[in-house]
């Protein structure tokens, strides 16, 4: 009896450590959404995307705009795996070369 509290002591100190160490590199998963993929962009607050767009093109012009694009792009069918930085570059570039026309 004695050999089996010993080891069950030891796989429940076991699992402890695993649960820690996977709890840790959760916590330290980034939390910015320039960086994210699309499919995380529809659940963010509407500050979050704006400042999103803000840090991506380096401007405050056409914010709601480009975060209107990017809502479109994201809710296209295969879109999930694209990143939020590409679908910002790709409004902002249109949206330059509309202006330019």
């Amino acid at each position: 009896m004695h050999f089996v509290k010993k080891y069950l002591k030891f796989i429940i100190g076991i699992a402890v450590l695993i649960f820690a160490i996977i709890v840790f590199f959760l916590a330290q998963r980034s939390s910015n959404l320039e960086s994210e993929i699309l499919r995380n962009w529809p659940s963010a607050s509407l500050e979050r995307r704006q400042a999103a767009v803000k840090i991506l093109t380096a401007s405050d012009e056409n914010t709601d705009l480009l975060v209107q694009c990017v809502d479109k792009i994201a809710s296209l069918p295969e879109s999930s795996e694209m990143a939020v930085k590409d679908a910002v570059s790709l409004c902002y570039t249109g949206l330059l070369l509309k202006e330019n026309v």
